[in-house]
């Protein structure tokens, strides 16, 4: 049985196009390293990154702490998959969903230890009411509630990263 559909297809090609026009006019004339965060971020930034304007180069690295499960374990790995230079460069974080927080404080604060010119996060989706670490997140695809969701990229236990679209899956 396939998740309800929280977020459709065209309202996240819609929302990513966005993203993509605000990001280049920020950093119009400068070159960005985009790092996406792995595995759920992948169908993400393929899509942000072939709608920047500016010159690109990919960076990629795998964080876990849910294990299968459906919250976080508070527990963050972190491994690098294709480690750019950062250093005195503009940085941009890409995460498929800031949930905690905890993972992108930890990427934040590995990353900032390089002293990149800048350093930013983009998220598709965003859970404030899940926070426990405060961290900045320049650009927000959607803010959602509590659900625990799949698709475009999101996975529960391996499956669904396929869907076009967010879904909610009760568990």
């Amino acid at each position: 049985m396939l998740p309800d559909e929280l977020i459709s297809v065209e309202a996240i090609q819609s929302r990513v196009a966005e993203l993509g026009n605000e990001i280049s006019s920020d950093y119009a004339g400068q070159e960005l390293v985009v790092i996406g965060v792995l595995l759920g971020a992948i169908v993400f930034v393929a899509d942000l990154v072939r709608r920047l304007e500016v010159p690109v180069e990919l960076g990629a690295l795998r964080a876990a702490s849910y294990g299968g499960a459906t919250q976080s374990s508070g527990n963050v790995s972190l491994k690098w998959s294709l480690r750019p230079e950062v250093t005195g460069r503009h940085v941009l974080v890409v995460e498929d969903i800031v949930d905690t927080g905890r993972t992108l404080a930890v990427v934040r604060q590995r990353l900032m230890r390089q002293k990149p010119e800048s350093l930013a996060a983009c998220a598709l989706l965003s859970k404030p009411s899940r926070r426990v670490c405060d961290v900045p997140v320049e650009y927000c695809g959607f803010t959602i509630g509590d659900a625990f969701v799949v698709g475009y990229g999101l996975d529960y236990r391996g499956m669904y990263r396929n869907l076009p679209y967010i879904g909610v899956v009760n568990t």
